[in-house]
């Protein structure tokens, strides 16, 4: 009996390391500070060629952050982002994050990825490297998107690919949308050009 209760205290130990893993983001991350006060322009992501951006640098656009794919059934909705992005380009700054959390749709490496969206859709606007969405690693971009006490009200994290959020010219994450709404529905091109 003794034994099984130091096997049961050993699994329980290494859950809570497990769940614990939050608190590690750090590691994962380097851009993550915990219990920071952050705005959207605190951030710096390295693009999908290693880059780095600073989110500064988009102060007083609109922005459209979107999890993309390449195999998944909203993949197409790359065409209708390069399409908006070229339509209201000087409105709304389309930024495309690749990310393998739903059913593994993204598999491929960032060259890969870059490769994909530039010969079967055209794709012009920035694009970043890989990061997730979701879960225990989940990105500190993705996590201020998704918790109202950094962004001041949405707690709606992506629930499949292609999910967007709108950003206003102040860095006020302003609309989620799920991904099931097209890039070019009416209302989105209403928000854009308002």
């Amino acid at each position: 009996m003794k034994t099984l209760l130091v096997i049961l205290s050993i699994i329980l130990l290494a859950c809570g390391k497990v769940l614990d893993r939050p608190s590690d983001a750090a590691s994962l991350h380097p851009s993550y500070e915990p219990n920071m006060e952050s705005t959207l322009y605190d951030f710096k992501l390295k693009d999908i060629n290693g880059q780095e951006v600073d989110f500064s640098s988009f102060k007083g656009k609109k922005l459209l952050i979107v999890n993309v794919a390449s195999k998944c059934g909203y993949t197409k909705q790359y065409a209708q982002l390069q399409e908006l992005y070229a339509a209201y380009g000087e409105k709304v700054v389309v930024l495309g994050f690749p990310a393998n959390n739903f059913g593994g749709q993204e598999p491929g490496s960032n060259e890969e990825i870059k490769a994909f969206c530039t010969s079967e859709y055209g794709v012009t606007f920035p694009m970043f490297e890989k990061v997730s969405v979701k879960g225990f690693d989940k990105h500190p971009l993705y996590r201020w998107l998704s918790d109202a006490s950094q962004n001041g009200w949405n707690n709606q994290e992506p629930s499949w690919n292609f999910c967007k959020y709108l950003i206003n010219e102040k860095g006020e994450l302003v609309k989620f949308y799920p991904s099931s709404v097209n890039p070019m529905d009416e209302e989105l091109i209403k928000l854009i050009q308002s």
